[in-house]
């Protein structure tokens, strides 16, 4: 999201929102959007029966790419239809049209429906050539029992009386029933709107973080039966509050890494049909020139990646706006550093820094690799001409179009005032209060050509083959249990920390001295359906002593590691499933005590899964069998050693 409230001298200020030496914390979020093709472009409008017939639901993942239950590529060709994170700036009358964004007071309900019909609004999408609808909601929505005054549902008075989750129930089905993918954005906590210090800031800002699951699953059980409600956005463009910066992967209550993983697992446990859609950190530190700051975005995902107990739900997102930039808040004034914005950055410069911040996501066969949704960008496309922000927009809609990029401009839906002019100019479609439409596909928006060639580029379609996967455990603070199998039996090996991999996958690498470790699909054996075995000493140990001198963790034979535990970083016990099939005993010992030991090629060996760290890593074709560890010689128990066997 973006604060704005008409020019964008007003949007790039983050005005009043703080004191000179009190933080401006937010990017000042989002922005507004572009509409797409001339009007006559058949080859990307569509009709709801067309949209409808062009997909089946549910919605998973396949290495970079999203797809649907066919296996066919489904591009998230998105809009924000915003309104329900609310529109109150924070000042003033909430009752005053005045002190909402671009003056446009949304009721806390997706805009527009006091102006037209709902049914008129999603045909307006389809001309627009979208596919999907993200839809910003507050936890406040999902609380509210105050009915909408008539007057935000006038030209919907089937509407009439209900509350603000009531009317996102209307919405969410009248989209889904013309055929759009919905994709619900927790967007804010309470109903204020937008960005830096404005109480919503984290996703326990305002309430905890067992509230703000909570509240996710309930509307995981409310819209379970509906399949086209394909994902859960876990949250929008977290920064730092007044005091604290957001981390990822430091294991307490700000840790967005941690807290995402705990949401989306929840969910998926409730749906497990829903995409698990991750945004990184929009902000960190003070931005003053003599103090740190920046916008990490997705860069931490490189060393620490998230793992989900269906490892095919997972999405990663991103915002980018022209006005702000990797180091700076967008802000002038308070807040303003000398850092460069995206928009002064060289097309090769502003290429290299969206992939560094996001897009490299999108790389084959590595443990971070998973579908990149740029899930916010956009600018003003009418009224006066910024000349910068023009030329950004025109830049960055060609790398999008020249990565095949998943993406959701914003807003979509917008107020013309008496004179026909748009409230807020980056709006693609607005509305007169008598239902007449201005939309980016009528004549005066600079942004036409630039969105006809993002919603109509060719790209990638069809059936996706399904790759093998590469997915991280991360014991640095906790238990990281995501295999089904065993959150539903009792706790495994009590005391210590402990690791399981998806059910899908193995144990296939382990760090040295910081208990991460390293999973996978591929070549993955079938698991029968007996016990799992949890080993803490040698008995199992045949075929000789293949780690002399060492104490030895080793699996049944016809069985294979799938996770392990800790005390400290030392070696605890290590869990074992059974293959429905004999497996091979031939193999060899990878030892990893004096550097890293990994594949030269084959999975996730152009990432680190555990930065700073000796790692060992079986191939792409060995199971683990079993751990070596001394506590001799100050080594301290930990893994020293993998015993590798072939899978063929």
């Amino acid at each position: 999201m973006r604060s704005a409230k008409t020019p964008r001298s007003v949007a790039r200020g983050l005005p009043a929102l703080l004191a000179a030496t009190v933080l401006l914390a937010g990017t000042v979020s989002g922005a507004t959007a572009a509409p797409e093709p001339a009007a006559g472009s058949a080859s990307v409008a569509q009709t709801g029966e067309r949209l409808a017939a062009s997909w089946t639901a549910p919605l998973s993942t396949r290495g970079r790419y999203v797809v649907d239950a066919d296996g066919d590529r489904f591009k998230l060709k998105s809009g924000n239809w915003a309104g329900a994170q609310g529109t109150w700036e924070g000042n003033g009358d909430v009752g005053d049209p005045a002190n909402h964004q671009a003056d446009q007071m949304s009721h806390n309900i997706p805009l527009g429906l006091d102006r037209t019909p709902v049914d008129r609004i999603i045909a307006d999408f389809h001309a627009l050539g979208l596919n999907s609808i993200r839809l910003p909601f507050a936890n406040a929505l999902v609380h509210d029992t105050v009915p909408v005054p008539d007057a935000a549902v006038a030209a919907n008075p089937q509407l009439k009386g209900k509350t603000p989750l009531q009317v996102m129930d209307a919405v969410v089905q009248e989209l889904t029933d013309d055929g759009f993918a919905v994709i619900l954005n927790n967007h804010t906590t309470s109903y204020r709107f937008c960005c830096g210090l404005d109480g919503n800031e984290r996703w326990n800002s305002g309430q905890s973080t067992r509230q703000w699951i909570d509240d996710w699953v309930f509307l995981a059980k409310r819209y379970q039966d509906n399949q086209r409600v394909v994902g859960a956005d876990l949250r929008n463009e977290v920064r730092r509050d007044t005091w604290n910066d957001p981390n990822w992967g430091w294991g307490n209550d700000h840790d967005l890494n941690k807290a995402l993983e705990e949401a989306g697992n929840e969910i998926l446990k409730a749906d497990p049909d829903l995409l698990i859609v991750m945004e990184g950190i929009n902000w960190q530190g003070i931005p003053t020139d003599i103090t740190p700051h920046g916008r990490p975005t997705l860069t931490p995902v490189a060393t620490l990646s998230n793992t989900l107990i269906h490892s095919d739900k997972l999405v990663y997102a991103a915002h980018f706006y022209g006005y702000t930039g990797p180091a700076h808040t967008g802000a002038t004034g308070t807040g303003e550093t000398h850092d460069l914005r995206y928009e002064e950055l060289t097309p090769a410069q502003l290429a290299q820094v969206v992939d560094d911040q996001a897009l490299f996501v999108t790389r084959s066969g590595q443990h971070f690799t998973a579908p990149v949704w740029i899930s916010e960008f956009g600018a003003g496309g009418r009224g006066a001409v910024d000349a910068p922000e023009r030329a950004w927009f025109t830049n960055f809609t060609d790398i999008l179009v020249r990565n095949d990029t998943d993406f959701a401009i914003w807003p979509l839906v917008g107020w013309t005032n008496s004179a026909g002019t748009p409230q807020d100019t980056w709006a693609l479609i607005s509305y007169r209060t008598n239902g007449e439409r201005l939309s980016v596909l009528d004549p005066g928006d600079w942004r036409t050509p630039d969105w006809t060639k993002l919603v109509g580029a060719p790209g990638r379609t069809g059936r996706i083959d399904v790759p093998s996967r590469w997915n991280m455990l991360n014991l640095d603070y906790a238990d990281y249990n995501v295999s089904g199998t065993m959150l539903a039996k009792p706790d495994w090996s009590p005391g210590n920390r402990k690791g399981n991999c998806p059910d899908t996958q193995r144990l296939v690498g382990l760090g040295r001295s910081d208990s991460r470790g390293l999973c996978t699909d591929a070549g993955q054996p079938a698991k029968a359906s007996g016990p799992w075995t949890v080993v803490t000493d040698e008995r199992y140990v045949t075929g000789g002593d293949w780690a002399s001198g060492y104490n030895k963790l080793q699996c049944p034979d016809r069985s294979f590691a799938v996770g392990y535990s800790v005390r400290g970083n030392a070696m605890s016990a290590l869990l074992c499933a059974p293959a429905t099939a004999s497996l091979p005993t031939t193999g060899r010992v990878l030892w990893f005590d004096k550097g890293d030991n990994r594949p030269a090629t084959g999975g996730s060996n152009a990432s680190d899964w555990a930065p700073g760290y000796y790692k060992g890593q079986c191939g792409d074709s060995e199971y683990v069998a079993g751990v070596a560890f001394t506590w001799k010689w100050n080594h301290g128990g930990v893994p020293d050693a993998l015993l590798c066997r072939s899978l063929v």
